[in-house]
């Protein structure tokens, strides 16, 4: 194998990552048990509830906030910045993800929304603005461990974040107001500052990716990439499970006596919320497999077009409804199904490397000759 040869491989696989770790492994469990432990101490200490909605600065929870910050540091410090301008040279990725996330998406969710709630117009609105918020935290988790492209999923939600700040309002105004009126349907406002959402990207991206490519530019010109990737990195990625767990905890803790005293209501907005996930994410493997996009790419592809910024949407639902409203609840309710979700897609897509792309994912492209 030559050098180049092991470069490449190198570059489209996690760093320093052999097969999940045993902590990953279980990763399931350690959500399924933070999202009971939130909704318990949502349903029985509601003091919490109501501290944790006291702390908020424009709109963002505080402790959320840290959570959330805690949990991408880690990932966005692994990417490799220096091979960002070869992701950003691959027109097929980068155009298949804009018509994912901002044609395709909304536009799923919008008809998923009125053929199951076609009778509830509070949840009906609580989910597509939903669809509305595309992912720009939680994906760069699922994506690392479905060890997809890190250098790509950084671009992605780059990209992503920008169209957020541009075309969130349009967007709500268009599904919420133009195109329902266009079918003569129920018709509902949406009203959502631009700084609003600009702030939402700053806190919950802009932070993380400074303190991330801070961190590699420091880390490497000081001490070198060998020890940067070999001793550094391997201390500090526990921090995203451990920033993930928490931010989950307070979540469900925020909403968790709503969400536990309306079981039939949660049930019925689950089940549009299953099938968009579902069909997002195989729209973006497929699309990947198509356009001949590698495992990696493809797998990020996935993930990007699936995921949403469950943190934006709740925020919008709260400050536009109410936080006792059912659009709010329908907010709550998408990181409730979202989570369990995309961590079983992370196994399908493991899965998938070897069924579908020939490929071991934890080493790269290999030959299928």
């Amino acid at each position: 194998m030559s050098n180049q040869d092991a470069e490449l491989i190198n570059t489209s696989a996690p760093v320093a990552t052999a097969r999940l770790s045993t902590v990953d492994r279980w990763l399931p469990l350690w959500i399924g048990l933070a999202m009971i432990a939130g909704l318990l101490l949502g349903r029985f200490v509601p003091a919490l509830s109501g501290l944790l909605r006291r702390m908020e600065v424009g709109g963002i929870s505080v402790p959320i906030g840290l959570g959330l910050l805690v949990m991408m540091y880690p990932v966005l410090a692994k990417v490799r910045y220096d091979r960002i301008a070869a992701v950003t040279r691959d027109k097929k990725l980068l155009v298949s993800s804009l018509v994912l996330n901002w044609m395709v998406g909304p536009a799923i969710m919008f008809a998923l929304a009125w053929i199951f709630l076609p009778d509830l117009p509070e949840y009906r609105t609580g989910l597509i603005i939903v669809g509305l918020a595309r992912c720009i935290a939680m994906v760069v988790i699922w994506n690392d461990l479905a060890c997809g492209d890190r250098e790509a999923t950084a671009v992605l939600v780059a990209i992503n974040s920008v169209f957020q700040v541009v075309a969130f309002s349009l967007l709500g105004w268009f599904y919420l107001t133009v195109l329902p009126g266009w079918l003569g349907l129920d018709t509902q406002g949406l009203e959502i500052s631009v700084g609003q959402i600009a702030l939402n990207v700053l806190v919950f991206l802009g932070v993380p990716l400074v303190a991330g490519f801070a961190s590699r530019w420091i880390g490497e010109r000081r001490r070198g990439r060998d020890w940067y990737e070999e001793r550094f990195l391997p201390v500090i990625g526990p921090w995203a499970l451990y920033g993930l767990l928490f931010t989950i905890v307070l979540l469900f803790a925020l909403q968790g006596e709503q969400v536990t005293s309306h079981p039939l209501d949660v049930a019925r907005i689950a089940l549009p919320l299953l099938a968009y996930f579902a069909i997002m994410w195989f729209a973006g493997i497929f699309t990947g497999k198509v356009l001949g996009l590698n495992y990696a790419r493809s797998t990020t592809l996935a993930f990007t077009a699936a995921g949403n910024n469950f943190e934006l949407a709740i925020a919008v639902a709260i400050g536009t409804f109410g936080a006792a409203s059912g659009q709010a609840l329908a907010g709550v309710v998408g990181p409730l199904i979202e989570v369990p979700v995309l961590v079983g897609l992370v196994y399908v897509s493991l899965w998938a490397a070897r069924a579908w792309f020939h490929t071991d994912p934890y080493i790269g492209e290999r030959s299928t000759s």
